[in-house]
């Protein structure tokens, strides 16, 4: 796939310059958070019907030249799933859109059920998009030919997508559906992830554990995480989950049994046993009454009219889902369904003020389900 790389901030200008007639381009980033502790936008897609642009925001630096261009509304960007790539060009380069067309949302609402882009084109363009790279480190300079090309591939086929995907929208009066969904990701920011020593309560496995288990893990979690950020790694490169909860359950007496533990080789062994051992004392060393313990569970009362209310609701979405050939998960979700449920709107006002609820859900379904609220 021809494509142009662009790694200086003269090239970048030039490239705005060139893109301003455009009333359409496909984009998409790379980001490194698979292989990396520190997760970043390492690669930016462009493509226009012709020509096919590869921005590289580490040598480029600045990305702001690009925030008019990404910020008109008279230029189309298309992504596939762009929530995550709202997010990063948010939080890396303060760039915002307007504009969007998102082929992912258009093809959830054409009744799609597999949404993967590869799925999407091949059924949509007849084509088979190269998978080789997509668990590739983005971040690595310099990048191969092969995933440059792969790169290009993502976007460069996207414009031809997005005709096929509005032309049937249009033809089953869908568009404005779509329209809807696409501005609400516009407005999508990055938000922090929670922090804080409880995240180790949310390893799956961990709830396996006695409170004393739970202490050592604590201790693993963090020297992993101090690990991965020193090495800008991302933890399961360092020491798997797996490995973590065995100790916990089970903790090795000495540097000597760490071979043992399922997925802790030889040379981390040698490397970082001292760290691991120490980790692993600090966990027992805990005294008795600070051990970290599961918060009990809160008693649920149940509401019998409004579980017969929900399912009354679940009852209309999935005829209703059916008859649109739509995913039902995808028309109205289960925790929407409860919201709705709990207010028991009795007009369509009524119902498109539930909070989370869109017009074209009302427009859809509404009449529906107000009919099973009723009931």
């Amino acid at each position: 796939m021809d494509h142009e790389y662009i790694e200086r901030p003269d090239q970048l200008l030039a490239l705005v310059d060139e893109l301003r007639g455009e009333t359409l381009l496909g984009v998409d980033t790379e980001a490194a958070g698979y292989h990396r502790y520190f997760d970043r936008l390492s690669l930016l897609q462009i493509s226009s019907r012709t020509r096919n642009y590869l921005v590289d925001p580490f040598s480029v630096g600045d990305l702001a030249p690009l925030g008019a261009l990404f910020a008109d509304p008279a230029v189309e960007k298309i992504f596939h799933d762009a929530d995550y790539d709202v997010r990063i060009l948010d939080r890396d380069a303060g760039l915002h859109l307007s504009g969007l067309f998102d082929t992912q949302i258009a093809a959830a609402f054409l009744g799609e059920r597999q949404l993967g882009l590869g799925n999407i084109a091949e059924k949509y363009l007849g084509l088979k998009l190269p998978k080789e790279f997509q668990r590739a480190d983005w971040a690595e300079r310099p990048l191969s030919d092969g995933m440059k090309e792969y790169a290009a591939t993502d976007t460069a086929h996207l414009p031809d997508l997005r005709d096929r995907l509005k032309e049937a929208l249009e033809q089953k009066g869908r568009l404005h559906w779509a329209q809807e969904e696409f501005l609400r990701r516009e407005q999508t920011r990055w938000t922090e992830p929670e922090e804080g020593r409880e995240a180790f309560m949310r390893m799956k496995g961990a709830r396996d554990l006695a409170p004393r288990g739970l202490a050592i893990l604590r201790e693993l979690h963090e020297w992993r995480e101090s690990v991965a950020k020193e090495r800008d790694q991302a933890t399961f490169r360092i020491l798997g989950n797996q490995a973590l909860l065995e100790m916990s359950a089970s903790p090795p007496a000495d540097v000597r049994d760490l071979p043992r533990v399922t997925g802790l080789s030889e040379g981390m062994a040698q490397r970082r046993g001292r760290e691991i051992m120490a980790a692993i004392g600090r966990g027992l060393a805990v005294p008795e009454e600070e051990l970290p313990r599961w918060p009990r569970s809160q008693r649920w009362e149940r509401d019998v009219e409004l579980e017969a209310r929900v399912e009354a609701l679940k009852d209309a979405r999935t005829r209703i889902a059916n008859e649109l050939e739509l995913d039902p998960g995808f028309l109205i979700s289960k925790a929407l369904l409860e919201e709705i449920g709990r207010a028991q709107p009795r007009t369509l006002e009524a119902l498109e003020a539930v909070p989370g609820v869109r017009r074209w859900q009302v427009e859809a379904a509404g009449e529906g389900l107000l009919k099973a609220i009723r009931r």
